[in-house]
């Protein structure tokens, strides 16, 4: 099984943010790889990575950032691979992160999900998957359905809620 989906983030301290996007791929059946890479801290290894991504056969590239939040767009950089940001929120309630992800410079672009979206991260990156691969996009279509009956579930509980001026 060859990785298609790859998570990198900046430290060990993002995890818990790209948990999300990790078990929502393992839920669709995607193979993905997880990896800490620093745009600031290892760049000769983020280069190295990006550069190979593609020829690796890794088709969404979903990297997390905190802070200056840099990886994602250093990452879209050297790579044709989509890349979708994910502010982490470390400082500043994460809103550093997301303007750094978000306020890229025009040809280098990153798809970006709001602060802390992990698990946005993994379904942008099935909904970009589900374009080629009819296997995918039927358990995405599968989920979708599964988000909708939840919801029409939640809308018959709520007959059920009694106030004295609720007419429904």
């Amino acid at each position: 099984m060859e990785p298609v989906v790859s998570i990198i983030m900046g430290s060990l301290s993002d995890l818990p943010i790209l948990k999300k996007a990790a078990a929502f791929l393992d839920s669709m059946e995607v193979p993905f790889e997880m990896n800490a890479l620093s745009a600031h801290r290892t760049p000769a290894e983020v280069e190295s990575f990006a550069r190979s991504a593609q020829d690796r056969g890794i088709k969404v590239i979903i990297a997390g950032a905190g802070m200056a939040a840099a990886l994602p767009g250093v990452i879209a950089a050297m790579t044709p691979v989509p890349v979708i940001g994910v502010p982490i929120s470390s400082s500043l309630e994460g809103r550093d992160a997301l303007l750094s992800i978000v306020q890229m410079p025009p040809g280098i672009a990153v798809a970006t999900v709001g602060i802390d979206g992990g698990m946005n991260a993994g379904v942008l990156a099935v909904q970009i998957l589900a374009l080629s691969d009819a296997g995918v996009s039927a358990r995405f279509e599968s989920y979708r359905k599964k988000l909708s009956e939840k919801i029409v579930k939640v809308n018959s509980e709520l007959k059920d809620v009694k106030f004295q001026y609720k007419t429904n």
